[in-house]
């Protein structure tokens, strides 16, 4: 879609932006919208009454909310953040600021909500800035970016202060334009949004499919006409007749081995195995200081994440490293194939199995103890026939990590026509006036 700009421009003097359509105004956010407004407005209601509860969690990167969550105001008036419908509210910490976390109220329980203080919530003034069109200037990778380089703090507690929102400088059409420029966004938005959704639903569908392949091919084998026996364990049924049984106590055994803080630090993530920290930017986990009690861990080592291990949070380590105190490191006793034992015991299966031994009443205390995960018995094949199946199961992963990541790709340059739309709109850089009538059509 090729979109002309406005007849004529002004310029602004300042140097984010440095020029807006002729009619419009650079404004400081602060003359357009009060920020954090005082919860007196709401002092008159009774205590029972029913109000929506946002924790980030439930405010989308794409300007979604749940709104199926219902607090009495008594319980959430102090110490949570408040808002109405009608104002616009979004993420100050990171990564949910830069992320775009944030959304235009809508449709809130008795017209009022609170939710997570890591919000900064703005009210438009009438007659100044329509909610909608505030709400994309927020969204846009305008704001985004020159609030990142505001932010303050440290790792994974950055924040943006709330006098860069008061203080920024936004251009501003009159209140009907700012209208019909967010609707043609809402249209537009929405169509790249259901793009962006097809291939998640693509990716979705590459992985189950090879969770499903890796399964089969760790627990049942290449061959399909190998004579099957029953392997006794109710979460693996038949396996082929020449596989043993044996338990994990037989193949590892637990220790921990501190005191090598000159080695790199290793994670360990559902997606990768055990990988190096410092090869992934999106680990906002601070590592201390002191390492001493960071544990030692040779490759061929298993590394399990004992509260995520229900997740698939473990893996056979490539690495020589050191890695968090809290996980289980199991040095081998086996000489069987390293590859085959790391798909095996990452596999969907067994996944589901750890989630049947772990202990906890939330999922978030979740727990997976040495013993129970070192008594579960398994069936594997010989060495060669174990070498075979990780070779297959190696290539299929690199057929799908091919797979996943075209649509991965597809998916960022959606995002980045999304942010660049958005940009351009709310900074006056293309006209959509005309378009309106069309699209309404």
């Amino acid at each position: 879609m090729s979109i002309p700009r406005y007849e004529a421009y002004k310029p602004t003097g300042v140097g984010s932006l440095p020029e807006v359509p002729l009619r419009w105004e650079a404004t400081r956010l602060r003359f357009a919208a009060k920020f954090n407004p005082s919860k007196s407005a709401v002092s008159h209601l009774a205590p029972s009454v029913s109000v929506t509860f946002l924790p980030m969690e439930a405010i989308g990167e794409d300007g979604t909310i749940e709104l199926g969550t219902e607090r009495m105001i008594s319980d959430v008036k102090e110490g949570y953040s408040y808002f109405r419908d009608g104002d616009v509210a979004f993420a100050k910490i990171t990564p949910c600021f830069e992320n775009g976390k944030g959304a235009l109220m809508r449709g809130l329980a008795n017209g009022i909500g609170f939710g997570t203080t890591e919000l900064i919530v703005a009210r438009p003034n009438a007659g100044m800035a329509a909610p909608e069109f505030l709400f994309y200037i927020f969204a846009s990778a305008w704001f985004r970016n020159l609030g990142e380089s505001r932010m303050y703090g440290a790792g994974g507690q950055k924040r943006i202060p709330e006098e860069f929102a008061r203080d920024f400088v936004a251009a501003l059409p009159g209140t009907d334009e700012q209208a019909v420029i967010a609707a043609f966004l809402d249209r537009e938005t929405a169509k790249i949004d259901e793009l962006v959704e097809e291939q998640r639903r693509l990716i979705a569908l590459l992985d189950e499919k090879r969770q499903a392949v890796i399964s089969h091919a760790v627990t049942k084998g290449l061959n399909p006409d190998a004579p099957m026996k029953a392997s006794g364990l109710d979460w693996l049924g038949a396996v082929p007749d020449h596989w043993r049984a044996t338990r994990l106590r037989v193949l590892f055994r637990q220790a921990k081995r501190q005191d090598q803080s000159d080695l790199p630090v290793l994670s360990v993530y559902r997606d990768f195995g055990v990988i190096r920290k410092d090869s992934r930017d999106d680990n906002y986990n601070k590592t201390p200081e002191d390492l001493s009690k960071y544990q030692l861990v040779n490759p061929g080592d298993l590394v399990v994440n004992k509260m995520k291990a229900w997740q698939g949070s473990l893996g056979i380590s490539p690495h020589e490293g050191i890695t968090s105190p809290d996980y289980l490191v199991f040095l081998p006793t086996h000489r069987e194939n390293d590859s085959y034992l790391h798909w095996l015991l990452r596999s969907s299966v067994l996944v589901s199995v750890y989630r049947g031994i772990s202990n906890g009443i939330r999922l978030a205390q979740w727990r997976l103890e040495p013993d129970p995960f070192l008594d579960l018995r398994i069936c594997i094949p010989a060495l060669e026939e174990q070498m075979e199946i990780a070779a297959f199961v190696d290539r299929q992963e690199k057929q799908s990590g091919a797979l996943i990541e075209e649509a991965e790709r597809a998916i960022a340059l959606l995002l980045e026509r999304r942010a660049a739309l958005i940009t351009a709109a709310v900074t006056g850089q293309i006209d959509v006036r005309a378009l309106a009538p069309t699209e309404a059509s």
